[in-house]
């Protein structure tokens, strides 16, 4: 198999190296970029971030990286990995602040945790179990039930079950993985997920 060249996407909202680093041990060649006209040379296309959803969408729309990500997913089909905040921006909009609408990929909201009886902390930080969709490409080789790094306050809530690709049971349990077609998005860092965050880089690497 060829060498995959990765666009890591830069929008000001997240420390790239991790990233970086993390797709070079699985064999990658990535680069990291906010020039919406460097992603017509990647083979994959990967969505980092943390932050505030209404920061992040402006950063992508005042860099035209908004338009540019949908030209090269939707119109040439290049596969797509949101990460944490990345995957959020998927979302049709999100709650954060103030309503502000997102990329529009999947059929969701983007709203903030509600700590429960069982689960009084938020934000929501350390290792907790993922739990895929039968056969999802993304997991392949993966446990269920493995446990992945979680960061966030804010979760996505999905319209229908279709475009859930795997929940992770805090809170009265969450989506943490969706998928719109070659599009995948995981609440979780793979990159700071250890072995398994890296069996996970290698499958979307493949998918």
């Amino acid at each position: 198999m060829a060498v995959q060249r990765v666009a890591i996407v830069d929008y000001g909202m997240c420390n790239l190296d991790s990233v970086r680093r993390a797709f070079e041990e699985v064999g990658a060649r990535p680069y990291v970029t906010d020039d919406p006209g460097d992603l017509d040379a990647a083979d994959r296309i990967v969505l980092p971030g943390v932050g505030a959803f209404p920061d992040a969408m402006h950063n992508l729309r005042a860099r035209g990286l908004d338009e540019a990500l949908a030209k090269q997913v939707w119109e040439k089909g290049a596969p797509f990995l949101g990460v944490c905040l990345g995957m959020q921006l998927m979302a049709a909009v999100g709650q954060e602040v103030e309503p502000t609408e997102g990329l529009g990929w999947i059929d969701a909201s983007c709203v903030r945790f509600v700590a429960t009886e069982t689960d009084r902390r938020v934000p929501h930080v350390g290792w907790n179990e993922v739990t895929p969709e039968a056969g999802s490409i993304l997991f392949d080789g993966i446990p269920p039930g493995t446990d992945f790094y979680f960061v966030h306050s804010f979760h996505v809530v999905c319209a229908t079950a279709e475009q859930v690709l795997a929940t992770t049971p805090y809170c009265d349990g969450f989506v943490s993985a969706v998928r719109r077609e070659q599009a995948f998005g995981v609440q979780f860092h793979p990159e700071k997920s250890q072995r398994w965050g890296l069996h996970l880089l290698r499958n979307f690497l493949a998918a």
